[in-house]
Protein backbone atom coordinates (compact mmCIF):
# COMPACT_ATOMS: atom_id res chain seq x y z
CA UNK A 1 0.00 0.00 0.00
CA UNK A 2 1.18 3.35 -1.05
CA UNK A 3 2.62 5.82 1.93
CA UNK A 4 3.75 9.23 1.05
CA UNK A 5 5.87 9.08 4.08
CA UNK A 6 7.58 6.12 2.89
CA UNK A 7 7.87 7.24 -0.80
CA UNK A 8 9.58 10.55 0.16
CA UNK A 9 12.30 8.49 1.80
CA UNK A 10 12.50 6.27 -1.18
CA UNK A 11 12.97 9.03 -3.45
CA UNK A 12 15.39 11.21 -1.06
CA UNK A 13 17.65 7.56 -1.34
CA UNK A 14 17.31 7.97 -4.57
CA UNK A 15 18.08 11.15 -5.05
CA UNK A 16 21.63 10.34 -3.26
CA UNK A 17 22.72 7.70 -5.66
CA UNK A 18 21.88 4.64 -3.81
CA UNK A 19 20.30 1.91 -5.59
CA UNK A 20 16.58 0.96 -5.31
CA UNK A 21 17.60 -2.70 -4.42
CA UNK A 22 19.53 -1.10 -1.60
CA UNK A 23 16.90 1.07 -0.55
CA UNK A 24 14.02 -2.29 -0.18
CA UNK A 25 16.35 -4.44 1.48
CA UNK A 26 16.09 -2.23 4.43
CA UNK A 27 13.48 -3.25 7.49
CA UNK A 28 10.15 -0.89 6.75
CA UNK A 29 10.82 -0.99 2.94
CA UNK A 30 8.57 -2.22 0.67
CA UNK A 31 9.57 -4.69 -2.22
CA UNK A 32 11.25 -3.29 -4.86
CA UNK A 33 8.54 -4.42 -7.50
CA UNK A 34 5.93 -2.85 -5.21
CA UNK A 35 8.19 0.59 -5.87
CA UNK A 36 8.19 0.25 -9.59
CA UNK A 37 4.59 -0.30 -9.46
CA UNK A 38 3.64 2.61 -8.03
CA UNK A 39 6.09 4.62 -10.77
CA UNK A 40 4.05 2.50 -13.55
CA UNK A 41 0.40 3.31 -12.44
CA UNK A 42 2.09 6.95 -11.11
CA UNK A 43 0.25 6.61 -7.61
CA UNK A 44 -0.34 10.20 -6.51
CA UNK A 45 1.98 11.79 -8.83
CA UNK A 46 5.07 9.04 -7.68
CA UNK A 47 6.02 8.22 -11.81
CA UNK A 48 7.46 11.88 -12.25
CA UNK A 49 8.89 12.10 -9.09
CA UNK A 50 10.54 8.85 -9.27
CA UNK A 51 12.18 9.69 -12.60
CA UNK A 52 13.62 12.79 -11.21
CA UNK A 53 15.04 11.16 -8.26
CA UNK A 54 16.55 8.75 -10.41
CA UNK A 55 18.00 11.56 -12.03
CA UNK A 56 19.35 13.35 -9.81
CA UNK A 57 20.97 10.11 -8.33
CA UNK A 58 22.78 9.52 -11.73
CA UNK A 59 24.73 13.07 -10.93
CA UNK A 60 25.40 11.85 -7.40
CA UNK A 61 26.93 8.82 -9.00
CA UNK A 62 28.62 11.34 -11.53
CA UNK A 63 30.45 13.19 -8.43
CA UNK A 64 30.91 9.92 -6.52
CA UNK A 65 33.47 9.09 -9.33
CA UNK A 66 35.74 12.28 -8.78
CA UNK A 67 35.74 11.41 -4.81
CA UNK A 68 36.50 7.62 -6.00
CA UNK A 69 39.53 8.83 -8.02
CA UNK A 70 40.73 11.63 -5.72
CA UNK A 71 40.54 9.70 -2.10
CA UNK A 72 43.52 7.16 -1.61
CA UNK A 73 41.79 3.43 -0.32
CA UNK A 74 44.14 1.55 2.21
CA UNK A 75 43.92 -1.79 2.25
CA UNK A 76 46.07 -5.27 2.13
CA UNK A 77 46.87 -7.36 -0.25
CA UNK A 78 47.74 -11.11 0.37
CA UNK A 79 49.56 -13.51 -1.72
CA UNK A 80 50.69 -17.13 -0.98
CA UNK A 81 54.11 -18.00 -1.69
CA UNK A 82 56.90 -20.27 -0.94
CA UNK A 83 60.58 -19.52 0.15
CA UNK A 84 63.40 -21.27 -1.02
CA UNK A 85 63.45 -24.32 1.52
CA UNK A 86 59.77 -24.88 -0.41
CA UNK A 87 57.77 -24.11 2.74
CA UNK A 88 54.62 -21.99 2.08
CA UNK A 89 54.25 -18.44 3.32
CA UNK A 90 51.79 -15.55 3.38
CA UNK A 91 53.07 -12.22 1.90
CA UNK A 92 51.46 -9.15 2.64
CA UNK A 93 51.48 -5.65 0.83
CA UNK A 94 49.46 -2.90 2.17
CA UNK A 95 48.66 0.33 -0.03
CA UNK A 96 46.59 1.75 -1.95
CA UNK A 97 43.75 -0.10 -3.42
CA UNK A 98 44.06 1.15 -7.07
CA UNK A 99 42.78 -1.52 -8.90
CA UNK A 100 39.54 -1.36 -6.88
CA UNK A 101 39.14 2.23 -7.08
CA UNK A 102 39.76 1.74 -10.54
CA UNK A 103 37.14 -1.14 -10.95
CA UNK A 104 34.41 1.01 -9.31
CA UNK A 105 34.93 3.97 -10.93
CA UNK A 106 34.60 2.03 -14.33
CA UNK A 107 31.35 0.34 -12.94
CA UNK A 108 29.78 3.36 -12.34
CA UNK A 109 31.05 5.32 -15.57
CA UNK A 110 29.64 1.85 -17.78
CA UNK A 111 26.45 2.72 -15.08
CA UNK A 112 25.86 5.78 -16.36
CA UNK A 113 26.66 5.66 -20.09
CA UNK A 114 24.16 3.09 -20.22
CA UNK A 115 21.27 4.42 -18.48
CA UNK A 116 22.08 8.24 -19.51
CA UNK A 117 24.46 7.94 -22.92
CA UNK A 118 23.51 11.69 -23.95
CA UNK A 119 24.81 13.17 -20.66
CA UNK A 120 27.44 10.84 -19.66
CA UNK A 121 28.05 8.17 -22.48
CA UNK A 122 31.33 8.66 -25.10
CA UNK A 123 31.48 11.67 -27.47
CA UNK A 124 32.61 10.22 -30.96
CA UNK A 125 34.38 12.82 -33.02
CA UNK A 126 32.97 12.62 -36.59
CA UNK A 127 34.75 14.64 -38.87
CA UNK A 128 33.68 14.82 -42.73
CA UNK A 129 35.85 16.59 -45.84
CA UNK A 130 35.39 16.03 -49.29
CA UNK A 131 32.24 16.24 -50.95
CA UNK A 132 29.45 13.92 -50.77
CA UNK A 133 26.28 13.28 -53.18
CA UNK A 134 25.21 13.98 -56.67
CA UNK A 135 26.47 17.10 -57.07
CA UNK A 136 30.22 16.06 -56.86
CA UNK A 137 29.31 13.20 -58.82
CA UNK A 138 27.89 15.50 -61.62
CA UNK A 139 30.96 17.55 -61.69
CA UNK A 140 33.30 14.66 -62.06
CA UNK A 141 30.92 13.39 -64.87
CA UNK A 142 31.10 16.84 -66.61
CA UNK A 143 35.25 17.21 -66.37
CA UNK A 144 34.94 13.57 -68.08
CA UNK A 145 33.15 14.68 -70.49
CA UNK A 146 35.05 17.88 -71.48
CA UNK A 147 38.16 15.65 -71.49
CA UNK A 148 37.04 12.92 -73.86
CA UNK A 149 35.43 15.88 -76.25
Amino acid sequence: MFSREIADKILARLSAGESLRAICRDEGMPAESTVRLWAVDDVEGFAAQYARARDLGLDSIADEIVEIANTPEVGTVETDKIDKEGAPYTEVKRGDMIEHRRLKVDARKWYLSKLAPKRYGERLALEHSGEVGIAAQLRAARERHKREG
